[in-house]
């Protein structure tokens, strides 16, 4: 199988379900973002010495995958039968959430990026998230997504902000509180 198609020089590509759209069609944009999010992912596990937190991320990106494809698919047209998203996903990622939560100080101001790099690169990660969870809520506008994806990349990026949080903490790096000049 070679990489390349060609099929796509004239600025368009397909869809699961063969629907031809332009390669800025929200839709790509969408799976697109969550493609960028899934690789910055797996640059913050590159990052993190803790098992745990390398394994719930590839989890993760497992889940990102899942989302791109059901993204990458014209509710339509498409006859694939695709993987989904499902409450214990989200349910996970709460409770992972929680956990770390409990074990770290409590939160009594905004906190600014960084401290140390995989801090710096999991708050990066977490823009990413909100982004690609604000094409997708777009997109849902108009094209119905499930609701599970939009709770899953709503949760996630809360996840990604403790995680940061944690593995500050792990590292023994302190946290940047924000001091807004008054």
């Amino acid at each position: 199988m070679k990489i390349y198609t060609k099929k796509g020089d004239t600025g368009t590509t397909q869809l699961i379900g063969g629907t031809h759209v332009p390669k800025h069609h929200l839709r790509i944009e969408a799976y697109g973002t969550m493609d960028e999010l899934n690789s910055w992912i797996g640059y913050v596990c590159g990052l993190i010495e803790r098992k745990h937190h390398q394994d719930v991320l590839r989890e993760i990106q497992d889940r990102l995958f899942t989302i791109g494809s059901l993204l990458a698919s014209d509710p339509d047209k498409a006859k694939m039968n695709l993987p989904d998203i499902l409450e214990s996903d989200v349910l996970l990622l709460e409770k992972e959430i929680d956990i770390m939560q409990d074990a770290l100080p409590e939160l009594k101001s905004f906190l600014l990026p960084g401290g140390n790099q995989a801090n710096a690169a999991c708050h990066i990660t977490r823009c990413v998230c909100r982004r690609a969870e604000r094409l997708t809520v777009q997109l849902n506008e108009t094209q119905k997504v499930a609701p599970l994806v939009l709770q899953y990349l709503n949760r996630l990026s809360d996840y990604l902000f403790v995680l940061a949080r944690k593995i500050s903490a792990e590292a023994g790096a302190e946290e940047i509180p924000w001091k807004p000049r008054m």
